[in-house]
C-alpha cells in the first residue's frame, strides 16, 4: 500500500508534494521520495523511513526547484524498504519518472523481456517495469506510450508519471486503485486520497478504472483506455479541513476515539425522521427484501468484525439468516450466493482489494448488493447496487475506531429498517429507535466513565499475552478489541468465545495471565460469570468490562471498565470504546507508533 501525489502549476512543487505526503503517510511509511521537473531535467530525492527524513534531506522542499512533480510514500510489497526500492523510479534514459500504488502481477515476465531488450533494473520492485515500458513505447506521444504500456500490465495500479520532454505536465492513470484529481486555479493535482488535497482545493474529479488524465497548470484532460476524451464531473469536498488535523490531541487515534459520539450522531440522526428510520438513498423495496433468503456480510479486518457484531441484531429483528464471511475467503470459496441473497459489503475506504473482488464475484452470481463505506465515490460505492455512507469524516490513524462504530451503527439501523420494510410487526420498534438515537450519548458516557484506563494500561502493558472472552455480542466485540490491542501495542492478544474455554483454550491460562472479560449482556451474565470463575481458578487476572453496579461481576473481577446500560443488540457500538482506549494507552506505555503501526497500512488495495 502506498500514497501518491502530484502537482503542477506556478508554485514551487516540492513543498506542496511534501505536505501532501505527510497527509498520506498513513498509507505507507517505510520510505518516501519526490521527483520534480525543472528546465527539462528531473531531479529525484528518496529516503528510507518517514516523510520527516525527506523533508530534512530537501530542506522542506526549498532545495528542489521546479513547478511540477510527483511524490510517493511506500508500504513495501516487492523488495525491502531500501532507498533503491523507494519511489519515484527513473527510466534508464532519465526522461521519465513514475510513482505507483498497487501490484503488477505479471512483472516478472515483463522484467525478463525488458532485460533481454537491454534495460537494466536498479530495484527489486514490480513498479520499475512500468517506467521502462513507457521509455520503450514513447515516440513523442505520451498518451500513446501510456496506452501501450497499460495494455501490457495485469494487476492494480494508480500511476503518476512525468516526462522531461513534456515540461509542466503530469499524467495520472487508474486501474483498480484509488486516484483523485484536484482542480485548482492555474494549478492542478492528483493524489491517492482527498486528504492530501483539501489544503489546496476542494474541487475534485474521481477517475474510473481504465481512465488516465493529462494535467498541466491550466488544464485537466481525461481519456479512456483507448485515448478518447471523457467528460468528467467536478465534485466538491464538503468536510472541514480541520477534520484531517490532530486538533491538539497527541495522536490521530485518540482524537478519532473522542470524535465517536459526533461521528455516530452524524451517521444516525439524519436517518431518523418523525420517529421512523429512513434510508432514502436505498433503492431496495419491500418486494426486493421479501425475496431475500439470506444476508451475506463480507469485509476484511475491523469491517469484518463490525459485521460479526451486527449479525445478532440483523437476525433477531429482521428474521433473515445472516452469514459473515471474510472477503479474502469468500472470493475463493465458490460461495452459495444467488439472486435471493443480499450481499452487504463493508469497507471504510471503499478500496479494499479483497472486498472489491468478493463484491464482483457476488454480483456475477446474481446477488443484490449493498455497500457500507465512508469514502464518497470509492470503488466499492460505485460497484454496489446500493450504498450507505457512514459520514464518519476522515479517519487518519491506521487502526480504525470511528470507522468501526459507524459501520456497526448503520448495520443496526438497517436491521430495524429491513423489518419495518418487510411488514414485520414489532412492538419494540419505538424502543429500538430510541436506543439508536441514544448511542452517541452512551458513547460519551463510556468515555467519561473510564478515567482509570491509563492506570490500567500501566498494569497490563508488559503482558506476554492477553485473552479477550465474551458471549454473543460480547464475543463479537472482543474480536475487535483483541485486534486493536495487537495492531497498535504489538502484544499478542486473542479473542475467544467464553463457552469455548474448556475446549482447549484454558490450557493457556496460567498465573497472572490477563483476561479481559466482556460482561454486558444481562441475559447471559451468569454464564459469563462462570467463565470468569474458571479462569480465576487458574490464576488469571481478570479485567472486566460491564455496566456499573453489576455486583456479580464486581465481586470476582480484579479490575473494571464500564459502559452505561445499552440494549445488547446495539451495545457493540458502545462496548468497543473502552477497549479502544485500553489499546491506545497500552501502546502509549510501550512507546509504539500509534497512528502508524509497523507493517500496516490504512487502505489495503492489494492482496
Amino acid at each position: 500500500m502506498c500514497g501518491i501525489v502530484g502537482f503542477t502549476g506556478e508554485q514551487s512543487a516540492a513543498p506542496i508534494l511534501l505536505d501532501g505526503l505527510k497527509k498520506l503517510e498513513y498509507r505507507g511509511y517505510d520510505s518516501a521520495g519526490i521527483a520534480v521537473m525543472d528546465h527539462g531535467c528531473i531531479s529525484v530525492n528518496k529516503v528510507t523511513g518517514r516523510i520527516a527524513n525527506l523533508c530534512e534531506k530537501t530542506k522542506d522542499g526549498t532545495a528542489v526547484p521546479g513547478a511540477a512533480g510527483i511524490g510517493h510514500t511506500r508500504w513495501a510489497t516487492h523488495g525491502a524498504p531500501t532507498e533503491e526500492n523507494a519511489h519515484p523510479h527513473l527510466s534508464n534514459d532519465g526522461r521519465f519518472a513514475i510513482v505507483h500504488n498497487g501490484i503488477i502481477e505479471n512483472y516478472l515476465s515483463l522484467r525478463e523481456e525488458l532485460i533481454k531488450d537491454g534495460y537494466h533494473f536498479d530495484s527489486e520492485t514490480d513498479t520499475e517495469v512500468i517506467v521502462h515500458l513507457i521509455e520503450m513505447y514513447y515516440k513523442g506521444d505520451m498518451r500513446d506510450a501510456l496506452i501501450r504500456t497499460t495494455n501490457r500490465l495485469r494487476g492494480s495500479y494508480a500511476l503518476g508519471v512525468i516526462c522531461s520532454e513534456e515540461p509542466g505536465k503530469l499524467y495520472a492513470v487508474r486501474e483498480a486503485s484509488p486516484l483523485i484529481l484536484g482542480v485548482g486555479v492555474d494549478e492542478n493535482y492528483f493524489a491517492s486520497d482527498v486528504t492530501a488535497l483539501v489544503n489546496y482545493t476542494r474541487n475534485v474529479i474521481y477517475l474510473e478504472d481504465g481512465e488516465f488524465a493529462e494535467l498541466s497548470g491550466n488544464s485537466v484532460k481525461v481519456f479512456d483506455c483507448l485515448g478518447k476524451p471523457v467528460e468528467k464531473k467536478v465534485s466538491r469536498i464538503l468536510w472541514d479541513v480541520q477534520a484531517a488535523e490532530k486538533g491538539g490531541y497527541e495522536h490521530f487515534m485518540l482524537k478519532e476515539i473522542m470524535e465517536q459520539p459526533g461521528a455516530v450522531k452524524a451517521t444516525i440522526s439524519p436517518r431518523i425522521k418523525d420517529g421512523k428510520i429512513v434510508f432514502e438513498e436505498l433503492k431496495l423495496t419491500a418486494k426486493d427484501l421479501l425475496r431475500i433468503r439470506k444476508i451475506v456480510i463480507t469485509a476484511c479486518g475491523s469491517a469484518y468484525y463490525a459485521g460479526c457484531a451486527a449479525k445478532y441484531a440483523l437476525e433477531k429483528i429482521s428474521h433473515i439468516p445472516v452469514e459473515v464471511e471474510l472477503a479474502s475467503e469468500l472470493r475463493y470459496s465458490d460461495p452459495m450466493i444467488d439472486n435471493h441473497t443480499l450481499l452487504i459489503v463493508i469497507s471504510q475506504s471503499g478500496e479494499t482489494a479483497d472486498t472489491i473482488a468478493a463484491l464482483k464475484e457476488a454480483k456475477a452470481r446474481g446477488a443484490r448488493t449493498l455497500a457500507i463505506v465512508n469514502v464518497v465515490g470509492s470503488t466499492v460505492a460505485k460497484l454496489a447496487d446500493n450504498v450507505v455512507y457512514t459520514w464518519a469524516g476522515p479517519e487518519i490513524a491506521v487502526a480504525t475506531t470511528k470507522g468501526y462504530t459507524t459501520q456497526v451503527a448503520v448495520l443496526c439501523m438497517l436491521s430495524v429498517w429491513f423489518a419495518d420494510m418487510m411488514g414485520i410487526e414489532d412492538e419494540n420498534y419505538p424502543k429500538y429507535v430510541k436506543e439508536l438515537q441514544a448511542l452517541p450519548r452512551m458513547i460519551q458516557h463510556a468515555i467519561d466513565m473510564n478515567s482509570s484506563i491509563p492506570a490500567l494500561a500501566k498494569k497490563y502493558h508488559d503482558s506476554k499475552s492477553l485473552f479477550f472472552i465474551g458471549r454473543n455480542t460480547d464475543y463479537a466485540v472482543s474480536l475487535e478489541g483483541a485486534l486493536k490491542m495487537k495492531e497498535i501495542s504489538y502484544l499478542h492478544s486473542e479473542a475467544y468465545a467464553a463457552g469455548e474455554l474448556k475446549h482447549g483454550t484454558i490450557a493457556l491460562i496460567e498465573e497472572h495471565t490477563p483476561v479481559i472479560a466482556l460482561c454486558c449482556n444481562p441475559a447471559i451474565m451468569e454464564k459469563t460469570l462462570s467463565n470468569i470463575v474458571e479462569v480465576k481458578s487458574r490464576g488469571a487476572e481478570v479485567l472486566a468490562l460491564t455496566f456499573r453496579n453489576n455486583q456479580k461481576i464486581v465481586s470476582v473481577a480484579d479490575d473494571l471498565m464500564f459502559i452505561p446500560k445499552v440494549d445488547p443488540l446495539f451495545s457493540a457500538v458502545v462496548e468497543i470504546v473502552p477497549l479502544q482506549l485500553l489499546a491506545y494507552y497500552v501502546a502509549k506505555e510501550n512507546g509504539c507508533d500509534i497512528d502508524k503501526p509497523k507493517n500496516l497500512a490504512k487502505s489495503v488495495t492489494v492482496e
